[in-house]
């Protein structure tokens, strides 16, 4: 049993690791709080669905921008000084959300604004925290560090959303105080850490730009194992996301409206912190491109079984809740989080490894903007092929698709299946 559960390892033998991963792992929960808050805020200000979802796109392109442009400021300079002014901006912008959730603002416009300055100092901070945690743990403890890190996370994505709306149901000012409190402790976590300046490397220009930026993408195209993480989680975030059908199958599947909405989110939520929880197994796996290629094959044939529950089921709008089939559609959610979370795990772990410390920050950059887009992406191919073929199709179809999809990558890039973590992590980064 001791195996099997989660190596605290890192925890242990660095204090500095433990205050990063604890300062975040809080700061994560109070994010939560914000982004459900923000959206609830402008949705009672314009009445206006499509007004949130503008508000996706005022997060999303200074994502984009600054992940890529980040990433090259993060190769260049000293990455606790860096992840520290990215904090204080993101800082600084969620006190102003407090101030104007306080004062009763009815601008739009202040929100969305508010909201592109946090993402992109996001899009900053976190490639240089992550490309800080490899100088502070030995390459053997990344997967291990790794699982603790997506642990965090999954935790606060599913009790952080609960939390926000209750907060935010008695004023959006609290929501954004308390986020604002609780982001202070990630701010003392990099305060503490040491300089952490990129090794010294002949390639680096003297100047952040462009060029930069063109340099990281240059290198990723020299490194098909490294490449291959970002195109198999393109596979299953474009092709298998099955998030944006939730809503209807609230009403039209099984019932329940918006509450079975929030548990089929947190059925994924819960299958990631699960497998987390479970992961202690993981560090001593020597294969990772083969387990990231089952992991991701088990995430679509769970997605596909998903489908078939709303296949079977039909669509009929139900006046009460099918708690059987809920169950089912549940069991296969946790089943497609746990796969991902194992994937998740290993993708990151082969970037951090792989990749020399002078081109850490842009391909962590790389990382930042498929992440955050993939499953946007995801959303509108799914969304585009229910409305041709009805949502239940459309998921196992798209699972199907990126079952395929993932097969032939491998097959065609076929190191990537004999991707050897041992050695890799045998030779300095």
């Amino acid at each position: 049993m001791r195996s099997l559960v989660v190596d605290t390892t890192p925890l242990r033998i660095s204090p500095d690791f433990r205050r990063l991963w604890l300062g975040l792992s809080v700061a994560n929960l109070g994010t939560q709080l914000t982004v459900v808050a923000v959206g609830l805020q402008v949705y009672g200000i314009t009445g206006s669905t499509l007004s949130v979802g503008v508000l996706g796109m005022f997060a999303l392109v200074p994502l984009v921008v600054f992940g890529l442009y980040g990433g090259a400021i993060v190769d260049h300079y000293d990455r606790r000084k860096v992840a520290l002014v990215a904090s204080v901006v993101s800082w600084v912008a969620i006190m102003v959300l407090a101030v104007q959730g306080w004062a009763g603002n009815e601008h739009v416009g202040l929100l969305y604004g508010l909201t592109a300055v946090q993402s992109g100092a996001n899009a900053v901070n976190s490639p240089a925290r992550s490309a800080i945690i490899p100088r502070l743990l030995e390459p053997r403890l990344m997967p291990a560090a790794n699982a603790l890190q997506t642990i965090g996370f999954q935790v606060a994505l599913t009790v952080g959303p609960l939390l926000g709306a209750v907060l935010a149901a008695v004023d959006y000012g609290l929501a954004y105080t308390v986020d604002a409190v609780l982001f202070t402790f990630a701010l003392g976590a990099v305060l503490q850490l040491p300089p952490v300046l990129p090794e010294p490397s002949e390639n680096r220009r003297q100047r952040v730009g462009i060029g930069s930026v063109v340099d990281g993408l240059r290198y990723l195209g020299t490194q098909p194992d490294v490449r291959m993480t970002f195109l198999v989680d393109l596979c299953a975030m474009v092709l298998a996301m099955p998030r944006v059908v939730f809503p209807a199958v609230g009403i039209w599947y099984l019932g329940g409206g918006e509450t079975t909405t929030g548990i089929l989110t947190a059925a994924l939520a819960v299958g990631a912190v699960t497998s987390g929880l479970l992961s202690g197994g993981l560090a001593r796996v020597r294969w990772q491109g083969r387990v990231i290629t089952w992991a991701i094959t088990g995430w679509g044939a769970s997605v596909v079984a998903f489908g078939l529950v709303l296949v079977v089921v039909g669509r009929d709008r139900p006046g009460h809740v099918l708690w059987g089939a809920l169950a089912i559609a549940c069991l296969t959610l946790v089943a497609a989080g746990a796969s991902d979370e194992v994937s998740a795990i290993f993708r990151q772990t082969i970037l951090q490894t792989a990749t020399p410390d002078d081109m850490r920050g842009r391909l962590q950059g790389v990382f930042i903007v498929v992440v955050a887009g993939g499953p946007r992406l995801g959303d509108l191919v799914i969304g585009s092929m229910s409305s041709a073929v009805g949502e239940g199709w459309a998921v196992v179809i798209g699972g199907l698709a990126c079952v395929a999809a993932l097969w032939v990558l491998v097959r065609t890039q076929r190191t990537f299946w004999r991707y050897d973590a041992r050695r890799v992590m045998s030779v300095p980064a």
